[in-house]
């Protein structure tokens, strides 16, 4: 991370600017591309953090201290709130109109970072890192630095977990590739992310596949849980741990 060059410091100011541009329009957009699905914004919210909630349980994991990683303008918010009461969240974004957006829509006790070259945290610092689609807007040269950065920040012991878009599921590209928000993304299969992870000193990294059943099917979701290793999902969780 201290070592970044010229292009690592132009990318970083492009989504900066494009995501501010992006914030105040960010919710409507985003509500109308999932519509096909029959859910709302809330809905794909709401999932990962309950998921993410079984996953710190099942492992019985400390989660007091959290970091979403591309906060955004908050949409995860009430969800870290019902999920992990008990937690400090640390919302961090590289848009400071986004988390300005997020701290209106949702005023309480969260703490804000606005991202630059680094994340403004200290070394050590997290249980657990989180990020909800937002690897497919970052450069792909530029994931392994970043992953090394959350590394960094991560307790050791402490988990990552990452929920990213699909390319192998067909609904999903078409999905990407008709949103606005999604003009200058590239999508990552689960299998490069986990690699990625891994080059950057993260273990025990494994990818799961999630979102398998739209609003018209909704009563074959229980189903989900057993069909992690296919993958057609239209998103996956890859998770990896800070060697101890």
């Amino acid at each position: 991370m201290n070592n970044q060059t010229p292009l690592d410091e132009t990318s970083d100011q492009r989504l900066r600017a494009e995501f501010d541009l992006l914030a105040d329009e960010y919710h409507e957009q985003h509500k109308a591309n999932v519509a096909i699905t029959g859910e709302g914004p809330e809905y794909f919210a709401e999932y990962k953090i309950a998921d993410l909630a079984m996953l710190v349980s099942e492992r019985g994991l400390s989660a007091g201290q959290i970091l979403d990683f591309g906060s955004g303008i908050g949409n995860s918010v009430p969800f870290f709130r019902k999920y992990f009461e008990r937690s400090e969240l640390h919302c961090g974004d590289v848009s400071a109109r986004s988390i300005e957006i997020a701290k209106s829509r949702f005023p309480g006790e969260e703490k804000y970072v606005l991202i630059a070259k680094k994340i403004s945290l200290p070394t050590h610092s997290q249980d657990i890192v989180f990020s909800a689609c937002v690897f497919h807007h970052i450069p792909h040269e530029e994931h392994q630095r970043w992953l090394a950065e959350l590394h960094r920040v991560t307790r050791p012991g402490g988990l990552l977990v990452i929920y990213e878009h699909n390319p192998l599921n067909p609904l999903t590209v078409r999905a990407v590739n008709t949103c606005p928000l999604d003009v200058n993304a590239r999508l990552i299969r689960g299998g490069a992310m986990r690699r990625r992870a891994e080059a950057s000193g993260w273990e025990d990294a494994r990818v799961d596949y999630r979102l398998f059943f739209p609003s018209m099917l909704k009563s074959l979701r229980p189903l989900e849980q057993h069909l992690g290793w296919l993958g057609l999902g239209a998103q996956y969780r890859m998770s990896a741990r800070r060697p101890a």
